[in-house]
């Protein structure tokens, strides 16, 4: 039984169909990672400095005469 003759070439059809595919984008956790040990050194130096840092005094800087 012959094959019947196509206008299309199967592979260049499916070189087409591999071209309009779209790219798979690679996933990697390094950024996500970077930004969450940047965030947590932060917050630990912030938190450091609240410990380290004197406290606030709540007098006022103009006492009133009393009589």
């Amino acid at each position: 039984m012959p094959v019947p003759d196509s206008a299309l070439d199967r592979q260049e059809l499916a070189r087409a169909r591999a071209l309009l595919r779209r790219p798979q984008a690679k996933a990697t956790a390094w950024p996500a990672l970077g930004a969450a040990a940047l965030m947590a050194i932060s917050a630990l130096m912030l938190a450091t400095a609240m410990i380290i840092a004197p406290p606030t005094t709540l007098s006022h800087a103009v006492k009133s005469e009393s009589r």
